[in-house]
């Protein structure tokens, strides 16, 4: 099947049709099940858009996204089709409208296949807290494909699809990324409208591609940022032509010296950036290491900030308002527990608990409140750093991907996010670019970050990063 939109457009332009390129999907899918990707695929929907892109195609009036293949994680909403966030308390529910983010790119003629799995509420790292079991990864089943957007990652990198969009808070999108070989972007918190997105922890979310290539995460980012009347909470800020990659001049580059220097970070990965840096100041870039003391503190601040925003965004789900509603509660308080109770998985139970705790008014200070101030100092020592360099680098991920049930202590789970909660708690765009390959046949990714806003910057290094690769 077809990796990249590049190939797709050959395909094209070679007399094939996009119905045709549809239903090699529609193929693929049915084929590669076993993966437990999708959810739900939209081939009645899909093969009707195909033909209606045709035509266009043949008019001369296609859009710039004509005959690419999106898949969906399963919390974004398209009118008329389930949503359910891979969750039971959602099971049967269809939305009434179309998310601002997949609107932009069905306007430009993109086909949307399905719906595909991620952790239960997108929490999660490895993709084994989805309702409706695990996805496995393509690259070996029995390795998780990382979490919450693994069934996005797993879908692009089995080439069921020509990309996919997933949502990140703590690393959703770039830590699947990193354990399937593909590309994941994060841009800045306010780039693209998350209006239409199932929401977990609002400050936090930001809607990304997961692609084969750097070229279409580029451009599906053009497309999908900007300005929407929906969401108050996204810049107005031009967006900038960012498919289009120029060489990067000299550049003043930060390490994070904490990220190699931190217990459990395999030597591989560790050995990959030393490779890196060293061609980096080869080429006469100006590579330098930065502490960043406040490494330890910031999974814990994340959880508090997140769980917090969860337990607050999730009270909706009630058995009254939305969702699935007990059929053997009696009267309101029972219908609130057993709803919930039966609705919810154990990891977001967890969570809503937690969030809950640390809102209650003994220990909203305690806990709530000096996170926010935690926060703010991870905020103001990042723009310090990149004040100063023009970007920065470290691991995506301490490992490659591990073993399906290979971690079951939850804090060690949550570890599993540690270089990349920082771009979701300062707010920063960052990608996850596939260039390690390990000795165990596994692919892991290296993390770029870059100032607010500044994803030019950080496509232009990004590419040339590949290619010098």
């Amino acid at each position: 099947m077809h990796k990249t939109f590049a190939e797709v457009k050959n395909a094209l332009s070679s007399g094939k049709s996009v119905l045709n390129i549809v239903d090699g999907y529609i193929s693929a899918i049915q084929e590669q099940s076993e993966l437990n990707a999708f959810l739900e695929v939209f081939d009645t929907t899909a093969r009707e858009q195909a033909i209606l892109v045709d035509q266009k195609i043949k008019e001369g009036r296609a859009g710039r996204l004509a005959g690419m293949v999106i898949g969906l994680k399963d919390n974004l909403c398209v009118q008329g089709q389930k949503v359910s966030a891979s969750s039971k308390i959602l099971v049967g529910f269809e939305s009434l409208y179309t998310g601002t983010a997949v609107q932009r790119l069905l306007d430009e003629d993109a086909i949307v296949i399905g719906r595909l799995n991620c952790d239960e509420f997108a929490m999660g790292s490895s993709n084994e807290n989805s309702a409706f079991g695990p996805v496995k990864n393509p690259l070996n089943h029995a390795f998780v494909p990382g979490g919450s957007s693994g069934g996005s990652a797993a879908a692009v990198a089995a080439n069921l699809c020509t990309a996919a969009l997933g949502s990140d808070t703590g690393g959703s999108i770039r830590q699947p990324a990193s354990f399937t070989g593909t590309f994941g972007l994060k841009p800045t918190y306010g780039r693209i409208s998350r209006f239409g997105l199932i929401a977990y922890a609002s400050s936090f979310d930001q809607i990304g591609p997961i692609t084969n290539n750097l070229e279409d995460s580029a451009l599906l980012l053009e497309i999908m940022a900007g300005k929407d009347e929906y969401d108050n909470t996204v810049s107005s800020r031009e967006v900038e032509n960012y498919s289009s990659f120029e060489t990067p001049k000299k550049l003043k580059i930060a390490v994070l010296e904490e990220s190699l220097e931190t217990k459990g970070v395999d030597p591989e990965v560790v050995s990959k950036m030393q490779e890196i840096i060293s061609q980096l100041k080869l080429d006469g870039h100006t590579v330098e290491n930065v502490s960043f003391p406040y490494l330890d503190y910031m999974v814990p601040t994340y959880y508090v900030l997140t769980t917090a925003e969860a337990s607050s965004n999730l009270s909706r789900f009630d058995g009254v308002h939305y969702g699935h509603r007990s059929p053997i509660a009696a009267g309101v308080e029972e219908t609130y527990i057993n709803s919930r109770s039966e609705g919810f998985g154990e990891e977001v139970k967890r969570r809503i608990m937690a969030g809950t705790f640390v809102l209650s008014n003994e220990f909203y200070d305690a806990y709530y409140t000096k996170g926010q101030k935690v926060r703010r100092i991870l905020k103001n020592k990042t723009n310090e750093i990149l004040d100063t360099y023009d970007l920065m680098i470290l691991p995506t991920t301490p490992s490659t991907a591990f073993e399906l049930n290979g971690v079951k202590d939850p804090i060690q789970m949550y570890l599993q996010d540690i270089f990349t909660v920082h771009a979701n708690l300062t707010g920063n765009p960052a990608i996850s670019l596939p260039l390690g390959k390990h000795s165990n046949g596994m692919p892991f990714g290296i993390q770029v970050m870059a100032n607010n806003f500044k994803e030019k910057d950080l496509f232009n290094f990004s590419h040339y990063l590949t290619e010098m690769a």
